[in-house]
């Protein structure tokens, strides 16, 4: 069985390409182009390659085709993406403005090239509808609930990717395969030892911390969008309510001219007036600019936050796990978000802490009581495999 997940942006198409055959998983080739700007030519071109790689003789070949889908109205979960589907995730698009309307197109666009090949969508939603109902309700009234006005999360595939392989590192495989069948029984199994309590830290472009108890959420910090929660590279992530009107009406602009500015004009690049990348504001910042290094600040302070309060919501930690491109790539950032938290058992050895970039490794001190990882995430695999267990559930 091969399936490939294509990941869709507005002007970029990137891919993997999964092999499960003989009860393995392979990665047979990954590519992707960036600058896009005809999707039925990028299409075309990506097959070229996984024909020139030998990877597939044609899309015949292909059980189905994957998608990281966002969000889409009263859908979650592994899915079909038929018409229906793609019509709830047009009713969602003022939630999902960047992600929503390209993987609408993408998603029609393969669907035109390749009718007979499934194509199937693993919601970002997924991994956090199983968390109490406490965690996902918003103090708004009925009404405001039963049009989605609630916390939904995102970056499922990559929670729960960590949640299975944080799960494996810490030799705990019953949990492990409590996370891979998540979806399957609706929710985590019974374990029947400790539980696991597991604090994942998805810090990148856009950012996110989620608290995992036995390889289920039990919640996580971005909300009803994923304009929500930490500060991300150009979006503001928690605002109070009554900031939007008021910035209207004192500014003097329109609704969509604060949106706009909330979406894309805040967030890191709109603290440090910088940039919206990491790496950029850390150079910056080294070299004295103020509002750069209060741009770090403020992103570590809520990342420090929200460990917090899952810290205190499991009941302590057992692994601490930082992914995604600032979470594996930025020591400096992890090390300021666990400074002088060693009363709550959280040491890093600055040693392992500074050599390590993009690979999966213990940072914690020896005598740190909670474990922590650097673990890249693997969101593609997390798609395939999901894509593969609904093809087998769904064979008939």
């Amino acid at each position: 069985m091969k399936i490939l997940v294509a990941n869709i942006g507005s002007t970029s198409l990137k891919w993997r390409l999964f092999d499960f055959s003989n009860n393995a998983e392979r990665l047979l080739h990954k590519g992707g182009f960036e600058r896009v700007t005809d999707y039925p030519k990028a299409i075309e071109d990506c097959l070229a390659d996984l024909k020139k790689a030998n990877a597939i003789a044609s899309e015949s070949e292909l059980s189905a085709v994957g998608f990281k889908t966002v969000i889409a109205k009263d859908v979650t979960g592994c899915v079909r993406l038929d018409d229906r589907v793609l019509q709830a995730m047009h009713d969602y698009n003022g939630l999902a403005p960047a992600h929503n309307p390209p993987y609408i197109t993408g998603i029609k666009l393969f669907a035109q090239r390749m009718p007979k090949v499934p194509l199937i969508g693993l919601f970002e939603t997924a991994f956090h509808q199983f968390a109490p109902e406490a965690s996902q309700r918003y103090a708004v009234p009925d009404s405001w609930l039963k049009i989605g006005v609630r916390r939904w999360g995102f970056h499922g595939a990559s929670h729960k990717f960590i949640a299975e392989r944080s799960a494996e590192l810490l030799k705990r495989l019953d949990v492990a395969e409590s996370a891979r069948q998540l979806y399957v029984h609706h929710g985590a199994s019974k374990i029947s030892g400790a539980p696991l309590r597991v604090i994942s830290c998805h810090l990148g472009g856009s950012s996110s911390v989620t608290g995992i108890l036995n390889g289920a959420s039990i919640g996580t910090s971005m909300g009803m969008s994923p304009q929500s929660g930490l500060p991300h590279n150009n979006r503001v992530g928690d605002l109070d309510s009554e900031a939007l009107p008021y910035a209207v009406k004192t500014l003097g602009i329109s609704v969509e001219e604060a949106q706009k500015q909330l979406t894309k004009q805040s967030g890191l690049l709109g603290i440090s007036g910088v940039s919206n990348d990491v790496r950029d504001i850390a150079d910056a910042a080294a070299k004295g600019n103020a509002s750069a290094k209060l741009a770090l600040d403020v992103f570590v302070a809520s990342t420090r936050h929200w460990i917090g309060s899952y810290f205190l919501q499991l009941n302590g930690a057992d692994a601490i796990a930082f992914t995604a491109g600032t979470g594996e790539n930025s020591a400096s950032i992890r090390a300021a978000i666990c400074a002088n938290l060693e009363n709550l058992g959280i040491k890093i050895d600055a040693e392992k802490n500074n050599v390590t970039r993009a690979t999966e490794t213990v940072i914690s001190a020896a005598d740190s009581a909670v474990k922590i990882f650097v673990i890249p995430t693997n969101e593609e695999l997390v798609v395939a495999r999901e894509a593969k267990r609904f093809l087998e559930a769904n064979k008939n």
